[in-house]
């Protein structure tokens, strides 16, 4: 970021040129008896040979600075200046101070111009934004907020500054106004239907993190993993959302699933905690996919967990292959049962083995035949796995459906970004 606010010094000191004034011209020659301050726009001769741009270059490039230096506080000593004459001054203590590092000199001398009346309309903004950015890299935060939004009266652009304005806010260390900000921008955008930058959400998520505001820390992590998905992103979120309040331990195979659909590579223990879970709520051809991608990944089957993860998976390997043989025959009874938790059951141990389409016709048939304890754990369910078996539509319009306050909706929602995430991700 250093780099960054540098480089926008410079582009800013090129802009307002590095020599003089324009137009700089030295006065008519008078006599002596009726010399006078010279008026308008020049300098008078004693001055302008002080500061002749031929000599002041040539010094310049010879790297010079002493002497030019010298030369413009022999200027600054002659009495009676006229108010264009202390203008070119400073414009040349900006140009020496531009090269010689002299924020001090460079400062005061942009404030003296911005306010001198000397300086055209049209170039008042990029001098405010220069004296702005030279606060800001000095640290000195309130006073660059102060600049930038003059700058942005000055010019009417509220726009061109305003992230440095709210980094302003959060390297000051007022979090609050700058979260109020960041999320006032995330709205603004997401009522225009603009993508928001990365650098704002992670500002946005670095701030819920220092507030101790979980909530505004999972709102700029859904927005991250909505826009910019990466593995840590999909991990974060999925682990910080279940220590929200309310959340239900029913859910944390749910949770797995999402998380193994959503990242490259887990943790070694969660690719063999989701196995467990899987085998215990008889899913044992889940368990062995799972435990299968674990190996093929590297993160199983090494280490002094290695016998452990290799009886794990022999266990899920055994149970699959059994479950192959005899699921059809689970079909009857779990269609004369009272409720449709075994047509639900059963549908999702065939998404499991991918035969997608007889699965999902029997979830439905579950969730049609109702007496269900949890009817939107059985469309969320019904929602994945229409995700799973590439029905994209039919997953959005089953998942927008799912409600809860205790999860449920979260993962709902988690998977809708999945399912919606950008191309390539």
């Amino acid at each position: 970021m250093s780099q960054f606010r540098l480089a926008r010094i410079t582009l800013l000191l090129a802009a307002i040129g590095l020599n003089f004034a324009p137009g700089l011209s030295q006065a008519a020659d008078k006599p002596a008896a009726a010399a006078e301050a010279p008026k308008g726009d020049t300098v008078r001769q004693e001055m302008f040979k002080l500061i002749d741009p031929a000599q002041v270059k040539t010094l310049m490039d010879a790297k010079n600075y002493a002497e030019v230096l010298s030369r413009i506080n022999q200027a600054e000593a002659l009495a009676d200046k006229t108010p264009y004459e202390t203008f070119v001054l400073h414009r040349l203590r900006i140009a020496l101070a531009s090269v010689t590092g002299d924020n001090a000199m460079a400062m005061a001398s942009l404030e003296a111009i911005i306010d001198s009346g000397n300086l055209p309309v049209a170039d008042r903004g990029d001098f405010i934004q220069a004296l702005a950015n030279y606060h800001y890299n000095a640290k000195d935060y309130p006073k660059a907020i102060t600049w930038f939004m003059r700058y942005q009266k000055e010019t009417g652009d509220l726009n061109k500054v305003r992230p440095y304005i709210i980094r302003a806010y959060y390297f000051g260390n007022d979090m609050e106004k700058a979260k109020q900000e960041l999320l006032s921008d995330l709205r603004a955008n997401q009522q225009a239907g603009k993508q928001p930058a990365i650098e704002e959400l992670q500002l946005l998520a670095n701030t819920g993190a220092k507030t101790k505001d979980k909530t505004t820390y999972l709102i700029a992590l859904e927005q991250l993993v909505k826009f910019y998905p990466t593995d840590d992103y999909w991990t974060d979120l999925l682990s910080r959302t279940q220590s929200k309040d309310g959340y239900s331990t029913r859910f944390q195979l749910d949770v797995f699933r999402l998380e193994y659909a959503a990242v490259k590579v887990m943790a070694p223990e969660e690719y063999t905690e989701m196995a467990e879970l899987a085998l215990l709520a008889t899913f044992p051809t889940e368990a062995k996919k799972v435990l299968d991608a674990g190996f093929a990944a590297g993160v199983l089957g090494t280490g002094t967990q290695a016998a452990k993860h290799k009886k794990l998976r022999d266990q899920a390997a055994k149970g699959a292959a059994d479950d192959q043989k005899n699921i059809g025959s689970g079909e009857a009874g779990a269609a004369k049962s009272k409720d449709g938790t075994g047509l639900v059951n059963l549908g999702y141990a065939y998404v499991t083995m991918d035969q997608f389409d007889k699965g999902i016709e029997l979830i439905q048939k579950g969730i049609a035949k109702g007496g269900l304890k949890r009817p939107d754990d059985a469309k969320l369910r019904l929602g994945y796995s229409y995700a799973m078996a590439g029905r994209k539509d039919d997953a959005i319009k089953t998942l927008e459906t799912v409600q809860g306050n205790d999860g449920l909706g979260d993962l709902a929602r988690y998977w809708l970004l999945w399912i919606n995430r950008p191309t390539g991700k």
